[in-house]
């Protein structure tokens, strides 16, 4: 496996060369202190996978990651950094990274990490695991939250149907049937003085269920 290192700090950039290149089966074919030299190297070099720093300068880990996936598709992006924040985890992985490690992770996990983005696979830190489910897990109002005596399970549908969710498709999401779904809906209808899901997305707007 051939790998880019990228990361601005010279003495990580090094020790995670010294990490990767004592790997079984890695190589370590080319270090980038910035992003721009790393869409620059992977042009040259076609590795097979890129370790890359989001927060660097000239060109930033999501941006040089978004590059090299559209011009290099075989070629495989794994992050490795610092933040684990919402907007730093969505921000790399909607630019094409396969995998995301936080700095915490160790030299079995960077083995793993590789290896599944060299395979086409995803591996992804478990706190960055967490932080995804809970960003597209439908938020929970709580009975107390709601107006108009909408019950939690109502309430939790408004916002989905707010979110433009099919009736199937809010059935996939909640693991129910669909004529369970329908009797929600009727229910909330009735209970917001809604005549169509327009009106009850409107509702939900207005008493602050959805952004």
């Amino acid at each position: 496996m051939r790998v880019v290192i990228a990361d601005d700090q010279r003495i990580v950039r090094e020790g995670l060369t010294t990490i990767v290149g004592s790997l079984e089966g890695c190589e370590v074919v080319g270090a980038a202190a910035d992003g721009a030299e790393a869409v620059a190297l992977v042009s040259q070099l076609h590795p097979d996978v890129v370790l890359m720093d989001l927060r660097m300068p000239v060109m930033d880990g999501a941006e040089a990651t978004r590059a090299i996936r559209a011009a290099h598709p075989t070629t495989q992006v794994v992050v490795l950094t610092t933040f684990a924040d919402d907007e730093s985890v969505l921000a790399a992985l909607s630019a094409g990274a396969l995998g995301y490690l936080t700095k915490d992770a160790g030299r079995d996990d960077i083995r793993r990490a590789l290896e599944a983005a060299a395979a086409g696979q995803s591996l992804l830190d478990p706190v960055v695991q967490a932080r995804l489910i809970q960003a597209v897990r439908p938020r929970l109002p709580s009975a107390a939250e709601l107006p108009d005596g909408l019950t939690e399970r109502e309430g939790q549908i408004l916002i989905l149907i707010a979110e433009g969710l099919s009736n199937a498709e809010i059935a996939e999401r909640l693991v129910v049937g669909a004529a369970t779904v329908k009797t929600h809906i009727n229910r909330i209808f009735t209970k917001t003085q809604s005549r169509d899901r327009s009106q009850a997305t409107t509702y939900a707007h207005r008493h602050g269920l959805v952004h």
